[in-house]
């Protein structure tokens, strides 16, 4: 008898034990709560085969050497570091709460990091073997944005919208000002980050000269944003280059640091054209940018000199009927001065080619259907190139190696997946973390000469013995054309029972440069997606045509028609729903943000028979109120397009509203203002159709922050409402 009531103790422990997510898990916890244990900011030390990262407390900087056979070892603490901070400046009493995470190896036993104190910030230079600090400089602490130079001597900084440059003396010169605020300087937000734009300020390789944007955006119109948050309410005046209207005007400038010389690169043409993959010559002598005309379908790479600022050649040219996205610099092959990878997609997928400085294409060195995610460098001798590509179908991620000379491809990581990996200094080892749909997370060290793997450790589920997260399994569904494969994500109702009909919650984005479906844990979806699964919902994804990772022609088609041809490929997603017994096809619901948000309206007025309820969060409502430089790519201008336009503005569709529809906007919103969704209520109002409608008055393009848990906990009761119970 004693016997059986421990066993049946055991198992009401076991049971209880496994119960479902909260609201706040739901939102945070994958990265919190269930973070699949994983290597924390992980770096190789240079010209080693030492790996870094921080440790689970984000206290010490750890480290495992092949010379140790890989055993986890202290490298430095944040006391360390502290103390070191506290005797070069006891003036500003530093006290680091965590390891700074964003550390960079400058070489074997020199890391870089920045330090706030109370006083003064400052980049630090850290000798991690004396433990001592070999250099420091001070920044600003307004400072948004830093360029440190390559002789690790100077840090030019943005400061509002200006440059100034401090030195190791802590001398510091001002190399712009400009006090109207129409005219800002270094700042990456030039042509609003698009075309891979993650930077505004490049210093020349021998660290004498700065290439900084300057642009001009006094002539654009302001656009208001009210803070509501003051005594009065107050307005905040932002430039919105909106398509069809004026753009900014952007031009490239050498600051000399021993003339305190200025020289504008003479990139003639169209003063509304496109800055793109500015890169220096290794040898500091000229400049190449990537010329693209404002209706982005004609690329010149073009070569000037540094000194003069004037153009040299054009290289080569790129042109396209849809557009030309150029979004990654030039690569210069080491110790070849003359020779570089180009990255594009004109030949149907994104692949890397070798040019010399002339514009002679080398040679060609893509492989089959492989898309490139991430260039990694070159291989000790730079016979070989490696970076991280596609494989099945855009789901997998793979390292790739390929010759320089020959073009010949060879796969370095097996494995059907997902492969995040990280090389070394010669590309010798790698560290690989690698994940499916079963696997949450298993680290190794790759040796890439034999191909040998090391094991680190291999990842437990976080989930069991604590939550039981709903079956998912990824699927495979026909586009509208009838023959292109796309990939799905189906995750199951908790307590699946396949005699009963449930109710679907289908999550979308659908636009460019986004993929949600992937062959890695949790197969893309997030803990919200779950969270809906265990309330009782069918949650179903599919990416269609227009989504990322699959190639040119897989995105062009939605070129002057957004919406079009990614609603179709959404509606083949509800047949193979509907050809499930399990579905309840009187309750599809679709919830989406930006792009996503879009597409939930589209979806909403254009198939008012088959969703009957739906969340848009920050949706383009109008592409003609969107900004130049994404919306005019996809859809030319208004003026280029009226019928296009006309066609995808859900300002026309509000009169075909039948479900309930909430709106969710961020007051501030400065990506897809908020006259998107306001001209939408305006249009169901004047309609006579009733739109549910919620605004986050201190957030901009998504809500963050603690107002997560708000919002989803918004977006589940809308649906427990409106779809679950009616």
């Amino acid at each position: 008898m004693r016997k059986l009531l421990v066993l049946f103790l055991l198992t009401s422990i076991a049971v209880t034990a496994q119960r479902d997510l909260t609201i706040q898990e739901a939102t945070y916890g994958q990265y919190q709560a269930f973070a699949v244990k994983n290597f924390v900011s992980p770096q190789w030390k240079p010209d080693s085969n030492t790996i870094t990262y921080l440790s689970s407390t984000y206290a010490s900087l750890m480290e495992r050497s092949e010379k140790t056979n890989w055993e986890e070892k202290t490298l430095l603490t944040k006391d360390e570091l502290t103390t070191a901070l506290k005797n070069k400046f006891p003036q500003d009493n530093f006290t680091l709460r965590i390891f700074p995470y964003r550390y960079t190896w400058k070489n074997k036993n020199t890391i870089s990091f920045q330090a706030a104190g109370k006083k003064s910030n400052y980049i630090v230079f850290f000798n991690t073997d004396k433990k001592e600090i070999t250099n420091a400089i001070a920044i600003s602490a307004d400072a948004s944005q830093q360029a440190i130079s390559p002789n690790n001597k100077h840090i030019a900084a943005l400061n509002d919208n200006n440059i100034f440059i401090t030195s190791q003396n802590n001398k510091t010169i001002t190399v712009t000002n400009d006090t109207d605020k129409g005219i800002v300087n270094g700042s990456d937000y030039t042509h609003r980050q698009e075309f891979g734009i993650d930077k505004g300020m490049w210093w020349s390789p021998n660290s004498d000269k700065l290439l900084y944007y300057r642009k001009d955006e006094s002539m654009v119109g302001d656009y208001p944003l009210v803070n509501f948050g003051e005594r009065r309410a107050v307005n905040k005046d932002i430039k919105y280059p909106m398509a069809g209207l004026k753009s900014e005007e952007v031009t490239l400038v050498v600051y000399d640091i021993v003339s305190n010389k200025h020289i504008t690169l003479k990139t003639e043409g169209p003063k509304e054209q496109f800055l793109t993959t500015v890169t220096w010559s290794p040898d500091g002598k000229q400049i190449f940018v990537g010329v693209l005309n404002r209706e982005q379908n004609h690329l010149k790479l073009n070569k000037y000199d540094a000194t003069t600022g004037n153009f040299i050649k054009t290289l080569f040219e790129e042109k396209a009927p849809t557009y030309v996205e150029p979004l990654n610099n030039l690569t210069f092959v080491p110790n070849k001065n003359n020779q570089f990878l180009y990255r594009t997609e004109k030949d149907g997928y994104e692949q890397l080619y070798l040019y010399n400085t002339d514009g002679k294409l080398l040679k060609r060195l893509g492989n089959n259907d492989v898309v490139i995610t991430e260039f990694l460098g070159f291989d000790a001798k730079s016979k070989n190139a490696l970076y991280m590509g596609t494989a099945n179908n855009g789901l997998d991620r793979q390292l790739y190696k390929v010759s320089l000379r020959s073009g010949k491809t060879t796969q370095l990581t097996t494995g059907s997946g997902t492969h995040n990996v990280i090389v070394n200094s010669n590309k010798t080892m790698a560290l690989d973390r690698f994940s499916n749909t079963t696997t949450p997370n298993n680290a190794a060290i790759i040796n890439l000469k034999n191909k040998k793997a090391t094991s680190l450790f291999k990842a437990d589920n976080p989930y069991t013995g604590q939550v039981t997260l709903p079956k998912m399994e990824l699927v495979t569904i026909t586009a509208a054309d009838g023959k292109t494969p796309l990939n799905g994500r189906l995750i199951y109702p908790a307590n699946f029972d396949a005699n009963k009909k449930y109710p679907v919650m289908v999550y979308v984005y659908g636009g460019p440069h986004a993929q949600l479906v992937t062959n890695s844990w949790l197969g893309g979806a997030s803990l919200f997606d779950y969270y809906m699964a265990q309330k009782g919902y069918v949650v179903f994804t599919v990416d269609n045509r227009g989504s990322d990772a699959r190639g040119r022609d897989f995105e062009h088609v939605i070129h002057r028609e957004l919406g079009k041809n990614e609603m179709a490929d959404q509606m083949k997603g509800i047949n193979f729903l509907k050809s499930k017994p399990f579905v309840n096809q009187d309750k599809i619901g679709v919830y989406g943000w930006s792009f996503g948000g879009f597409m939930t309206t589209s979806l909403m007025v254009n198939h008012p028979d088959v969703f009957k309820v739906g969340v848009a969060g920050g949706p383009v409502i109008d592409w003609k109120f969107y900004e130049i430089m994404y919306g005019e790519r996809y859809m030319d201008m208004p003026q280029e397009n009226p019928e296009g336009y006309k066609n995808t503005s859900l300002i026309n569709g509000a009169s075909q509203l039948e479900g309930r529809l909430l709106m969710i906007h961020g007051a501030q919103d400065n990506v897809v203002v908020q006259q998107h969704s306001m001209e939408f209520v305006q249009a169901c109002i004047k309609a006579g159709k009733q739109l549910d409608y919620f605004l986050y008055p201190t957030h901009e393009h998504n809500v963050g922050g603690r107002d997560r848990f708000h919002l989803n906990a918004k977006i589940a009761d809308y649906f427990e409402t409106h779809l679950k119970r009616d």
